[in-house]
């Protein structure tokens, strides 16, 4: 058995993590949003016989990460989190340069100081769990050696703090390193999702199962690094995006 806490699962990736997971009869899932449970959510948590359990939680809010903490380990009773995954996340896109930006702030505050907000209100309970994983969603598209090949990607804040996050991820790993944590940066691909529109890549049902088996394959020996996802037949892909299971550069 194994029990996850996910960030932003009222849709895309992290409600099609939460449906994949509720897949195993052992797992336990507390699905987090920020508001009441999407229809589709509600259809994988009527379906899991109880093993999928909603929490409101913005994770830009600290008050609201302490009422969502205390009401998970309520619920766990001693017990621990195995897997946290940091999924929530925003992007913005514009139709001019960086020096239009105006949205450095917010984006910052959901998606890196957010995922920062979770992992340390999460701590204690993962020091409880057996897997003790931190997973955070990232992207190739923060790939500061990559940059030049998104550089039509109109999205600079997005880019911006999923660069940061990959650090942010890399920082944990080693202060967490004697304490047998892995801290990952897992890269998703281009998923067809609300967001990545119907010409993507991959469904994301097939994302989420690839994102699932990278948590289940690396261990603390992998702690800190960026891997992508692996998919079947989409290992040579030659787009933006890479499925082949390996290490993006930074």
């Amino acid at each position: 058995m194994a029990t996850y806490i996910i960030t932003g699962c009222s849709h895309g990736l992290g409600l099609a993590l939460t449906a994949e997971l509720a897949k195993t009869p052992a797992n336990i899932v507390f699905a987090t949003s920020r508001g009441n449970p999407t229809p589709a959510l509600n259809e994988v948590m009527t379906t899991s016989q109880g093993r999928v359990k909603h929490v409101k939680l913005d994770i830009t809010s600290p008050p609201s990460l302490e009422e969502a903490e205390s009401k998970i380990a309520a619920i766990l009773d001693g017990k621990g989190v195995d897997v946290l995954i940091n999924n929530a996340a925003v992007i913005n896109w514009m139709t001019d340069g960086i020096h239009a930006m105006d949205d450095l702030e917010s984006a910052f505050s959901t998606n890196v100081n957010g995922a920062h907000l979770v992992t340390k209100t999460f701590l204690p309970l993962l020091k409880k769990g057996g897997q003790k994983k931190v997973i955070n969603m990232s992207t190739t598209v923060g790939s500061i050696s990559m940059a030049s090949r998104y550089s039509m990607m109109l999205v600079p804040s997005y880019k911006i703090t999923k660069a940061a996050l990959n650090m942010l991820t890399v920082l944990y790993a080693q202060t967490y390193a004697e304490e047998g944590f892995t801290f990952l940066a897992v890269s998703p691909g281009w998923l067809r999702t609300e967001l990545g529109g119907s010409s993507a890549d991959l469904d994301v049902e097939t994302g989420a199962k690839a994102v699932i088996e990278a948590i289940d394959k690396h261990g603390k020996e992998s702690s800190g690094l960026f891997v992508n996802i692996r998919v079947a037949g989409w290992e040579h892909n030659e787009g933006l995006n890479q499925y082949d299971g390996g290490n993006p550069p930074w």
